[in-house]
């Protein structure tokens, strides 16, 4: 059940699909990453559908996006997928190839109830950013200007599809 799971969140990654990834995580999920920190279903499947948004809304995003995913694994309550996902950055339009592994655990359902998904920050703000990726991005300053601008990024989102409640 676990490894449908992982393999039914990539597969609706693949094709944009928010809503059907926040169907995989349980109500109480956690989710953390290099930029964001959520907790529940509603902000981890409003990130998601948010990105997705991003990427689908304008040709060029649609026609850079792919997602290649390996190393899926799932046992006793825990699992494991390496991902690497090219896009253009919505902020910048700038192309990016970010490399991801990630880590699950799961309740009793087989949904996600923990998700930690890793990558070099500095990498992947070289390519997003450009000049001042390269330059700040290895500084907990540029670090927390991206985590705070996302966070606010999300919450704007989620109150422009009706979910603006606090988290």
């Amino acid at each position: 059940m676990s490894l449908q799971t992982i393999e039914a969140l990539y597969a609706a990654f693949a094709r944009l699909d928010g809503a059907a990834m926040q169907a995989c995580y349980a109500a109480d999920a956690q989710f953390d990453d290099e930029v964001f920190s959520l907790r529940g279903a509603r902000e981890i499947g409003g990130m998601w559908r948010m990105l997705c948004a991003a990427t689908q809304s304008q040709p060029a995003s649609r026609a850079a996006w792919r997602l290649e995913v390996s190393g899926l694994q799932a046992a006793g309550g825990r699992g494991a997928a390496h991902w690497e996902a090219h896009y253009l950055f919505s902020a910048t339009g700038r192309p990016v190839h970010n490399v991801i592994d990630a880590e699950f655990q799961f309740d009793d359902a087989g949904r996600i109830s923990r998700h930690r998904d890793r990558f070099e920050f500095w990498r992947w703000s070289r390519q997003a950013l450009g000049l001042p990726g390269l330059l700040l991005g290895w500084t907990p300053l540029l670090r927390n200007q991206v985590r705070t601008k996302a966070a606010g990024n999300l919450q704007r989102y989620l109150a422009s599809q009706g979910d603006g409640r606090a988290a």
